[in-house]
């Protein structure tokens, strides 16, 4: 991940990598098949290791209902932070989702390891059935690109690592989201 960060996706080489982990490429050989095969077994690492965010957070379901963008954020801001705490790790997932070892490696890969933060998401679409009529791949897209663009921001000092920040970036995240955050209404029937 380090390499990646240094010389980039396409740029990084297996000499590069070796020299970073003071060992031969031979011993990374041994391992692994090549450049391919160690950038998805990183990706995966670092993916893995998001999704236990979510296993150690304390999510109450009915503060959905009183304080929906409240849920939404504490749920967020942990994922959010995790990722400026990790900036090698942050650089690499965001150049690994946008090149070309990601749409083939997407098509095959195990996300259940994601299945508590899943359980969240169908929490949140049973109270607020609106947001099913969001294209869930979008969804999930428009927050997870957005998250961890903005952190790598931070992580490469482009943005301050302050909580005016990560305000300002939730307020942008959750804005359209906003109108879906409603529950359903109940349904009174008419009296003849």
């Amino acid at each position: 991940m380090k390499a990646v960060r240094q010389y980039g996706m396409e740029g990084v080489r297996i000499q590069n990598v070796s020299e970073l982990a003071g060992i031969s490429p031979g011993a990374i050989y041994r391992h692994f098949d090549g450049k391919e095969q160690l950038l998805v077994e990183c990706f995966t690492y670092v993916d893995k290791q998001a999704a236990q965010i979510f296993e150690h957070l304390k999510f109450n379901p009915l503060s959905m209902i009183t304080d929906p963008m409240g849920a939404v954020k504490g749920l967020w801001l942990p994922y959010f932070r995790f990722w400026t705490s990790h900036p090698d790790e942050t650089v690499f997932y965001h150049r690994f989702r946008d090149s070309a070892f990601f749409p083939k490696y997407d098509k095959s890969r195990d996300v259940t390891y994601f299945k508590t933060f899943i359980g969240m998401v169908h929490a949140f679409k049973k109270v607020f059935p609106s947001l099913n009529r969001i294209n869930q791949d979008l969804l999930w897209l428009h927050v997870l690109t957005s998250t961890v663009m903005y952190a790598k921001y931070v992580v490469e000092g482009t943005l301050p690592n302050n909580q005016e920040t990560e305000d300002t970036i939730f307020q942008l995240l959750t804005t359209g989201l906003s109108g879906y955050m409603k529950p359903d209404k109940f349904k009174r029937k008419r009296r003849k």
